[in-house]
């Protein structure tokens, strides 16, 4: 955690405003550095492992060189910052085109491959343009009341699958059985269920007895991805493509068969288009999924079609299925907290009438779970922003086009930012205390899914995808752990758990029968004490 100690001590020297009329602006040069030769910065890294554990690194810096720091490391340079107020000057300077950093092994797998690029690895009018375009499509009001039954589906089953292994596998009285698992391999099939019923409009089986062997390795060929990325970030991967180094080798392996997979579901979503549309009248009506939507409307090229949804399917599963294992790891060791996001969520399922989207508008502490989770565990450890006009931070000089990172996790842990903030309390997002906070910079405290024109593109249905999955574990089971020990964490591209944590789930009979509310998948269920009643009239 931040210490305050050592903020007062820097506050003194250069305050903590962006500018101080006490004090002439410092030069650039002036910025307390983690040490001027970049290789030998990288060798450093290397030998302390710091790639693995780059946020402690990131929170032990600031503690030592105080809010701001520069730092070159192999073939990175930037300055680093944690306020909220300096965050938000350099926002104000993003320019209408932001900028963020680009990340080249990607791009040279794009290019080496001839590959069309998503909108994740373009910048200026090209990007803003396809960007225009996908927003209609997955961020827009009208494309969230689309897709939310779908990922509602997706999630109703999920829990449906989890009661019974847990009725089948679990131990205690028949009906409040509880059973004590890694969820971590279920959330990731849940994660790239939901978003492939999403993206392209149809189910592919991963709750079945027998999964698809393809899907899986899709899941790993995105975690190879993202492990083989952050030390290729700092090395001259073109040399290393050349010489075929197998940290490379292995990178651009993991894309190919990102690639080959999500070309495949692709084709045959052309296909089910193709044949709806043949069809006529009848052939419609129902949604398509994204594949199907951007296809219809033929705006984007089919290449860049095909690069934005392999993103988009890259993207989406690991960056939901750990934030989802941290938060069950959360309610599960806070059981007062638990229980007042259940009581919320119970009163607002009631009261929707079985619309989810309604029933999400009305549980504001379910949001405020996934803003806690991601403050203490944000997925990306940065977000970058190249200013397009000279700025100034902590009274330092920061010329334009210098790449300066908001450090999210020092900034979720910071005393100077947060009151007790290692404690989990979905409540501090809550209007009236986020009006409350002191200090500038307010509204730059939560970033986890960066920020304006240039925010993730998936971030509507990553927060309903999550919001929706933990709505119906609340109502369906009682969490606990078996450890309440602070889990260990580490950076791959995202920060993860080092070892899952363990999650107690328990059942809940069934709610007509006086246990705490009403969930649809326990009245289908044969387990339900109500359907056997009916049955046996």
């Amino acid at each position: 955690m931040i210490q305050p100690a050592g903020f007062f001590f820097f506050s003194f020297l250069g305050g903590f405003r962006p500018s101080c009329g006490l004090f002439s602006v410092r030069s650039f040069e002036e910025i307390p550095h983690t040490g001027r030769n970049s290789w030998v910065n990288l060798l450093r890294f290397w030998r302390e492992d710091r790639f693995r554990h780059l946020h402690k690194h990131m929170e032990r810096t600031f503690n030592s060189l105080g809010p701001i720091y520069r730092e070159h490391v192999g073939t990175q340079s930037s300055v680093n910052i944690m306020l909220p107020s300096d965050i938000s000057e350099l926002f104000r300077s993003e320019g209408l085109h932001p900028r963020r950093m680009t990340l080249q092994p990607w791009a040279t797998h794009r290019e080496t491959r001839q590959h069309g690029k998503g909108v994740f690895l373009k910048n200026g009018e090209e990007w803003r343009a396809d960007r225009l375009l996908l927003n209609k499509e997955v961020m827009m009001s009208e494309a969230v009341r689309r897709f939310i039954p779908l990922l509602d589906e997706v999630a109703q089953d999920f829990c449906h699958m989890m009661q019974t292994k847990v009725e089948r596998e679990g131990r205690g009285e028949r009906g409040k059985r509880s059973l004590t698992i890694n969820p971590s391999p279920d959330l990731f099939r849940f994660a790239l269920e939901a978003s492939c019923h999403v993206l392209y409009g149809e189910r592919i089986g991963l709750f079945s007895s027998s999964p698809s062997l393809e899907s899986q390795k899709f899941i790993w060929a995105v975690e190879r991805m993202l492990a083989t990325t952050p030390p290729l970030l700092y090395l001259p991967h073109r040399l290393l493509l050349h010489l075929g180094a197998p940290l490379w080798t292995q990178h651009a392996s993991a894309w190919d068969h990102i690639f080959t997979h999500a070309e495949e579901r692709i084709q045959r979503g052309y296909q089910r288009l193709s044949h709806s549309q043949s069809r006529g009248p009848e052939g419609g009506g129902r949604y398509k999924g994204v594949l199907g939507q951007l296809m219809a409307k033929g705006q984007l090229s089919l290449e860049l079609i095909k690069a934005n949804i392999t993103e988009l399917m890259a993207g989406a599963v690991d960056t939901t299925a750990v934030p989802l294992q941290f938060a069950l790891f959360e309610l599960g060791r806070n059981p007062e907290v638990q229980q007042r996001v259940r009581q919320q969520v119970q009163e607002s399922w009631a009261q929707a009438g079985g619309d989810p989207q309604k029933a999400l508008q009305e549980a504001p502490l379910l949001k405020g779970t996934i803003r806690e989770t991601l403050r203490l565990y944000p997925v990306g450890t940065t977000v970058q922003r190249y200013p397009v006009k000279d700025i100034v931070l902590q009274n330092y000089h920061i010329p334009a086009g210098t790449m300066v990172q908001a450090c999210l996790y020092p900034l979720g842990r910071s005393a100077e930012v947060f009151e007790d903030p290692l404690r989990f309390d979905p409540g501090r997002w809550g209007k009236s205390r986020e009006e409350g906070q002191r200090g500038g910079g307010t509204g730059f405290r939560s970033l986890a899914f960066g920020f304006g024109a240039r925010q993730c593109v998936g971030r509507r249905i990553a927060e309903n995808e999550m919001q929706l999955l933990l709505m119906h574990i609340l109502l369906g089971f009682d969490l606990s752990v078996p450890s309440s020990e602070d889990i260990k964490t580490m950076c791959t591209l995202i920060l993860m758990p080092e070892t899952p944590p363990k999650i107690t789930f328990t059942n809940f009979w069934c709610f007509s029968c006086g246990n705490q509310g009403s969930h649809p998948f326990f009245l289908l269920s044969s387990l339900c004490c109500s359907q056997k009643t009916t049955d046996s009239k």
